[in-house]
Formats: C-alpha cells, sequence, structure tokens
C-alpha cells in the first residue's frame, strides 16, 4: 500500500471517528424549514413516541431506491404517534433543487433543509441514505444506520432479510431495548467542510462582535428589552451556549419572515454564513482572540427623536407593568389636541421603558373608541413599533391625513421583566407643509366567521381583498393570537398567477411586526391579495390556553382572528382628487372571506346564515346574470340597496 493511499485512508478513518455522534449524547433542539417554507422544530415533537429523520440528496440512488421503503413504514407507523423527516444537509442542493426532487420522485414528507450545515454537522451525519432515530424521551439517538440490508451499491436484494427501522420503531413503542444502536450505513458522501476546520482562530473582535452589534446590541443594551446585555466579551462568552441554542432553534435574532422570499426594511436576519461562524465560534469554546472589544462601549444611548424634532407628541398615559405574569393587550386612547387636520409625513414611537414594551401600534381616529372597539387602531394606522423599527417615512411622497378633533388609538404589548415598571410611551408625528399628492391607505383583510375546531394542530383559514384599481402595497403585517402558527400573503393576478410575496412560517405572538417592502409591489386592477394564517390548536402548541376549546373569533387573546393588515395607496388617487370609497372597501372585505372557493361567485350556501335568509327570497333578482351566484358589483349594489330601504 503507498504513503498517499495510506495518508487518505487514515484522513477517511479520522473523519469519520469525528463526525460520529457517541450513542448516550443528547439531541440538542434546531429548527429548520423544508423544502416548502415550513417550519419544524424538534423538540415541538417531544410527546412523540419516535421521531425518524432520513439523510436525503438529490441524486442519490440509494436514497431514491429506498424512498417507497421509507414511505411504507412512514404509513404503518404514523398512526402510532411516530414522526418522520427526511433531513438534506447537501453544499450542492438549495431549496428549489430539493423541491423540484421532492416533486419528480413523489416525496410527501417534509425534507428539512440544512441550509448551514450546522444540523448535520451535529448529528454527525455521514452519508445520505442514513437513517437516524431519536427518543423523545432521552433525546438520545436509539439507533443510526440503513432501514435494512436490502439496498447496497449497484446491487439491490429483492428483498431485506433484516429491517432494521422497523425493528428499532417496535422495540420503543414496546418499552424495550434496541439491539443494535448504531451500523454502517451505503450513501453518497457528504462534504461538510467546516466539520474538521480550527474554528479557534475565527476572530471576536473582527467577525463576532460588529456581527452581534448589527443584529442584536439593538435590543441587548442596557435599558433594551433583551433580558441581557452584550456588554463585553466577558458577558457574551458566559452567554455563548444560550447564544448557541436560539440561533438554531430560530428564536433570535427575532424576525420571522422566511428569507427565502421578498425583501424587507429592518431584516435583521442572520446569513448563512453568519450563522454558521457564530456558531462553530461558540462551539469552539468562545475563543477570545486579539484585538479590542468592540462591544465595551459604555456611550449607547437611545434617541428619543432620530427624525428630529417632532411636530407633535402625545404622551399615553403612565402604566404600571407588574414584576411577572402576563399582562393583556392594552388599548389607550388619548384626545387629539390639534384645532386642525394634518398630514403625517413621519412617525417614531418612543417607549417609556424599552424593557417591558414588546411592541406598539398607533392610529388615529374620529372620535373616542368604544370599549370593545379594540382594532380601531386599524382604522387610519399610522405606525408600528418593535425593538429595532421605531420609526417610519412614508415613501414617494405620500402621508396620512389626520382629522381635528377625535384621538390618537394605541396597542400596546407589555412583557414582565422581573421588576415592577412604570411605561409613559410616546408618539411623535411629523406634518408635512403642503398636503402630498398620494395619499396613504390602511386596509385589513379578515374572517370574522372563523372557528377553529378543538386540537386541530393545523386549521387554515383564507379571505381576500380584490382591488378594482390599480394600487401599490407598501406593508403587510400578520396578526394572530396565542394559536397563530403560520402566515403568508400572496398576489393573485388578473390571470390567475399567483405570486407569495411574505411568508412567516413561525408565526410569534410575541414578535408582531409590519414588514415593509424595500421594493414597493405593483398590485394590478383587478388583483386579489390573498391572505392565510394556520393555527395550532393542539396540546402541543406551548401558548395554547385550552386545547379543548371550539374557538371562534374574538378580540381577546384567548378567542383567535384571522386578521392581516396592509399598507397601499391608489396609483392614480391625489389628495387633491380622492376617490376612495371606505364603505365599497368594506363590502368587499366582506366579500372577500364569504367568496370560500374564490371563483368570484357569491352563492348561497357561502353567505353566513343570517344574510342567507335574507337573500333567499329574492336572489335571482340581485343575481342580474343569472349564473348561480353574485359577483362583486351585484353584491355591493344589493348591499346597498338593503341599506337604503332601512
Amino acid at each position: 500500500m503507498t504513503r498517499a493511499l495510506l495518508t487518505m485512508l487514515s484522513l477517511v478513518l479520522a473523519s469519520t471517528a469525528i463526525a460520529s455522534t457517541p450513542a448516550d449524547a443528547r439531541v440538542d433542539d434546531f429548527a429548520l424549514l423544508d423544502q416548502r417554507g415550513e417550519y419544524h422544530q424538534l423538540y415541538y415533537l417531544k410527546d412523540a413516541p419516535a421521531i425518524v429523520i432520513m439523510v436525503q440528496g438529490n441524486g442519490c440512488p440509494i436514497v431514491r431506491a429506498g424512498l417507497a421503503t421509507f414511505k411504507a413504514i412512514r404509513d404503518a407507523y404514523s398512526p402510532r404517534g411516530v414522526e418522520f423527516w427526511m433531513l438534506n444537509s447537501n453544499l450542492q442542493d438549495d431549496r428549489d433543487s430539493i423541491a423540484a426532487e421532492a416533486n419528480a420522485f413523489g416525496i410527501d414528507i417534509p425534507v428539512l433543509v440544512d441550509e448551514a450545515q450546522l444540523i448535520g454537522e451535529s448529528l454527525g451525519v455521514v452519508r445520505t441514505g442514513e437513517v437516524l432515530v431519536i427518543d423523545p424521551k432521552t433525546w438520545q439517538i436509539a439507533y443510526r444506520g440503513p432501514m435494512n440490508d436490502q439496498l447496497t451499491y449497484e446491487r439491490t436484494k429483492p428483498a431485506p432479510k433484516a429491517n432494521y427501522l422497523a425493528d428499532t420503531l417496535d422495540a420503543l413503542l414496546d418499552g424495550r431495548s434496541v439491539d443494535a444502536a448504531s451500523r454502517d450505513a451505503v450513501g453518497c458522501l457528504i462534504n461538510f467542510p467546516e466539520r474538521n476546520r480550527d474554528h479557534q482562530s475565527i476572530s471576536y473582535s473582527e467577525t463576532i462582535a460588529p456581527m452581534l452589534e448589527a443584529n442584536c446590541v439593538p435590543c441587548h443594551r442596557e435599558g433594551g428589552i433583551g433580558p441581557w446585555t452584550m456588554s463585553s466579551y466577558r458577558m457574551v462568552r458566559g452567554f455563548a451556549p444560550m447564544i448557541r441554542e436560539v440561533v438554531r432553534t430560530k428564536r433570535m435574532p427575532p424576525w420571522h419572515a422566511d428569507p427565502h422570499v421578498g425583501t424587507f426594511e429592518g431584516d435583521r436576519t442572520l446569513s448563512t454564513p453568519d450563522i454558521q461562524t457564530l456558531v462553530h465560534w461558540v462551539e469552539a469554546g468562545a475563543p477570545r482572540g486579539a484585538g479590542p472589544d468592540p462591544l465595551a462601549d459604555a456611550g449607547r444611548t437611545f434617541e428619543d427623536w432620530p427624525l428630529g424634532e417632532p411636530d407633535l407628541v402625545v404622551s399615553l398615559p403612565a402604566f404600571e407593568v407588574p414584576a411577572s405574569g402576563v399582562v393583556d393587550y392594552q388599548y389607550p386612547a388619548v384626545t387629539n389636541p390639534l384645532d386642525r387636520g394634518v398630514w403625517v409625513r413621519a412617525a417614531t414611537i418612543a417607549p417609556g421603558d424599552r424593557a417591558v414594551v414588546h411592541h406598539a401600534l398607533a392610529g388615529a381616529v374620529t372620535e373616542l373608541p368604544g370599549e370593545d372597539d379594540l382594532d380601531a387602531v386599524f382604522d387610519n394606522y399610522l405606525i408600528g413599533y418593535a425593538p429595532g423599527a421605531e420609526s417610519i417615512v412614508y415613501p414617494d411622497d405620500s402621508g396620512v391625513f389626520v382629522p381635528k378633533g377625535g384621538a390618537f388609538t394605541f396597542q400596546m404589548h407589555y412583557t414582565p421583566v422581573g421588576r415592577p415598571a412604570t411605561d409613559v410611551t410616546r408618539l411623535a408625528l411629523y406634518f408635512a407643509d403642503q398636503p402630498p399628492p398620494h395619499i396613504m391607505r390602511h386596509h385589513v383583510v379578515l374572517d370574522p366567521t372563523i372557528h377553529i375546531a378543538p386540537n386541530d394542530p393545523a386549521y387554515t383559514d383564507t379571505a381576500y381583498i380584490e382591488f378594482e384599481r390599480a394600487a401599490i402595497l407598501y406593508s403587510m403585517f400578520p396578526h394572530a393570537h396565542y394559536r397563530g402558527r403560520s402566515a403568508k400573503f400572496e398576489l393573485i393576478y388578473p390571470d390567475g398567477r399567483k405570486e407569495l410575496l411574505l411568508s412567516v412560517p413561525k408565526y410569534d405572538f410575541n414578535w408582531q411586526r409590519e414588514y415593509r417592502l424595500t421594493q414597493p409591489r405593483s398590485i394590478p386592477a383587478g388583483g386579489r391579495l390573498l391572505y392565510t394564517s394556520v393555527y395550532d390548536n393542539s396540546a402541543r402548541n406551548p401558548g395554547n390556553p385550552d386545547p379543548a376549546r371550539e374557538v371562534p373569533w374574538g378580540l381577546q387573546s384567548w378567542d383567535e382572528m384571522l386578521y392581516g393588515a396592509i399598507m397601499f395607496r391608489w396609483q392614480d388617487e391625489r389628495s387633491d382628487a380622492p376617490f376612495h370609497d371606505p364603505r365599497r372597501f368594506e363590502l368587499r372585505q366582506m366579500y372577500g372571506f364569504m367568496d370560500r372557493d374564490m371563483n368570484g361567485k357569491l352563492e348561497l350556501s357561502e353567505m353566513p346564515p343570517r344574510m342567507r335568509q335574507g337573500f333567499e327570497p329574492h336572489f335571482d333578482t340581485v343575481d342580474r346574470n343569472g349564473d348561480g351566484g353574485l359577483d362583486i358589483d351585484e353584491y355591493i349594489g344589493a348591499m346597498r340597496q338593503r341599506v337604503s330601504q332601512r
């Protein structure tokens, strides 16, 4: 054997040894998106008897040949609660190519896309085709290796003689010990270039600290909402294991838009290279290295008015936040002191205590809202605050008109931080000297008829708004309550094409925010903006107040909402010649949640019971074209006629 061959063999063996995971090692929690952009978190499945992961790779003949067997095992054991995933850690594959492979080979199992390769590294993955069985009772790998002994390179037995995966699942389900925890697998080797690299050389001073400064310090500083301050290397090193965990589970940074869909202002998502670097640095022991400490800066302060001196400052009433517990949303209103109408060109929200203000929304209404009018903030919406997104400057010479009198309305989300706090949040408004050319509008796509069955883990509801004129969309704001699981906005063109504008795979009630497009989108006349929300009313949802409850629409957080707010303007509407008809738009809003099949015809069967009773006696009269359903114009005409006859 030549020296070169011996050297190569030793490297292969060393790589395999380093990659392997001890049988008693605990599998740390992680979260990944799959080929469809859906979110999956390992520890969410803590009540499953077993979790099976097959390592997938595009083009691997072992994976393709084993798909039928893997799906058959899935079909046999899923009814018994076993969960099945696939995992792709290949450098050469991406979400689009994985989705194409899944479509071509009928893969109907989530393929988790491990773009940073961190999960494949931590699981000790070596080859595609390998299966891992995780026991949630211990979070240890109960088995790793091939599914059976049927497949090998270029040869396949007519039938397997040993069924390792099925035997392992039978043992776990029966409470027996697994015969063999590990077997050699066959499949395509996966290139993990960072697996054996020395990450001690990653520079804290030049790489890690600037990354944290840009993405994390805006919250993790003195007086900020972050629970600890990134004020020095010593602090960061102490919390390094926690940093690794929240990055691997996508809890931090708190930005929940799918990075593969659209671009938005204020996006603090860590890039894949940044995630790799940060986690590898932590796993290397968080070395200090040479150089200054960029985080050791005691001079960081919050600037109340980054846009300059405001034209009007509105102070909210003081609110006492307890040291612990849950604080329901607060909906204060402040009388408008202005004796004239004004055009608002920009706004800023400055929390009194940034550590307890999770988010804040502000709007303006013509009269003080009633106690039950909890969504009045969206009637003439001005700004949404979240840490790191304190201000808005309206684009394209547009603005929001605030009439004299009435009130400024707010929605405040407070989070106790272990000490009592008094918050006095302020709203700053900046006025235009002259009316702007364009009028910014706000609207909500909703469905007040929503009903979620008990224990439903993935209830889906949709509604749409059809634009009768060309419009320009600036931002989207998904909203749900404790059962919200995911949300998305899609644009349906008049020719039927569908484009995904925003996807929030993991909706988080605690981190609600407005997503402002870096490039506003044109919506053609006849285009529909479709809003979809998925809800988790199961016991697996840790925030679920009561999985056994049938959940209706409601303004309180223990009920639910399908509620997607948008900011837009009509393309050809000018402030000196407004044509927006709020009532007509509201009727379109109603039509958009009743037209369940979205065929542009509202049939009697789609109407709520009371409306159906009112329309049924004279439905043939209002259905002027006799096609068995009301188009949007027939519906609006009929509704306005009914109002005029009252």
